[in-house]
């Protein structure tokens, strides 16, 4: 008798069924793939801007990336601390993220202190690229007008927070590490101390502002300005002092050209100049404060060009772009040719030439008596 040998229900399931080394292998296979793809979606997200620009138009995402705003690193911050400041403003999701990027990249000890500006818009590598490169310094905006005296600008610079005004003005008095060669020896700073609205660095010595001011001084030293110098015979000494006396004595820009004219027609004919402001420098006074009954215009000093000729001494103010201009572009002439040799300024803010000492001394009667 022929047995039929059939396979039963059991054992042909159990001929099909996957090997349980190979389940194994396939569940370790599909869980990295998934937990790759979950932790590269992960770290693309970490990676891209905070203010991501892919659902909105153009224009708005022009506006995310340009939409900059200062980041300031501190000195003696760690990878760690600016990580968490820039998440503290939004720049970046996660500090971690970015310190451990940082530290891939071998970043993380170039960051120095300083300000950046930064968006929301810029990728975590962006941001991470743009610290190592360097910050700029934080500085103070001092404004220094036409005019000013050292003194003032000392104390200018002191009330900026730039240590006391006596030790800078010590400094502008006695330069001997910052003299250029074209300021005599034993003279101070005065009218070589350009105005204008500087940012000083937060920590600058006084000499390093000093220098400052001076580089700005000699942008207007030009090539042009040299050979000006060279064909009429001016110093660049007596070009600042003249200059100084202009600025200290005009009440606008438009008076410059004729109280230029007046001082070169005087200096040119060896008359004094005659200028109060000069008076009020060597007494340490301001021009309101001079005391004509008093006596102070016959104290004899070095800037007294009432007593003393030629030009004063030392510039007796620091005269900006349009004094210093004027010096070469005077008005020596009425429209008839004839030469103006005095002025005055009346009280209601009148500014009055004149051509003969007649016409002036009626000027002051009229104006000042």
């Amino acid at each position: 008798m022929t047995v039929n040998r059939s396979h039963t229900p059991d054992t042909q399931n159990r001929s099909k069924r996957t090997p349980l080394w190979l389940t194994v292998l396939l569940t370790l296979f599909f869980s990295v793939v998934i937990v790759a793809a979950v932790g590269g979606y992960y770290t693309m997200n970490q990676l891209s801007p905070v203010a991501s620009s892919q659902n909105v138009s153009d224009s708005a995402g022009d506006d995310l990336k340009s939409n900059a705003i200062e980041f300031e690193v501190m000195p003696g911050w760690t990878a760690s601390r600016v990580a968490d400041a820039l998440v503290d403003e939004g720049l970046v999701r996660n500090a971690t993220v970015f310190t451990l990027w940082l530290r891939f990249n071998e970043l993380d000890r170039s960051i120095g202190e300083g300000l950046y500006d930064l968006s929301a818009g810029m990728s975590l590598p962006d941001i991470a690229r743009r610290l190592a490169e360097g910050g700029r310094p934080r500085t103070v905006r001092v404004v220094i007008p036409e005019g000013f005296r050292m003194v003032d600008i000392a104390a200018r610079f002191a009330e900026a927070g730039f240590g006391d005004a006596d030790s800078l003005e010590d400094v502008l008095r006695n330069p001997a590490e910052v003299r250029p060669d074209y300021i005599p020896e034993d003279v101070p700073l005065e009218g070589y101390l350009f105005p204008a609205s500087y940012d000083i660095p937060v920590g600058s010595s006084t000499s390093e502002i000093v220098e400052i001011m001076l580089a700005r001084f000699e942008a207007e030293l030009t090539d042009d300005m040299r050979e000006m110098l060279e064909q009429q015979n001016f110093s660049v000494h007596d070009w600042v002092t003249l200059a100084s006396v202009i600025q200290s004595e005009a009440g606008s820009v438009s008076e410059m050209p004729i109280i230029s004219g007046v001082f070169r027609n005087r200096l040119d004919e060896g008359w004094r100049m005659e200028s109060d402001p000069t008076v009020a420098y060597g007494l340490g006074k301001d021009l309101p404060e001079l005391d004509f009954p008093g006596g102070d215009f016959s104290v004899d000093h070095p800037w007294n060009t009432y007593l003393r000729g030629g030009l004063p001494v030392t510039p007796i103010s620091n005269p900006g772009s349009d004094a210093l201009e004027m010096v070469f572009l005077p008005q020596r002439a009425n429209s008839d040719g004839l030469p103006y040799m005095f002025f005055l300024h009346a009280p209601d803010g009148g500014f009055h030439p004149n051509l003969t000492l007649d016409d002036h001394n009626r000027d002051v009667q009229t104006y000042l008596r």
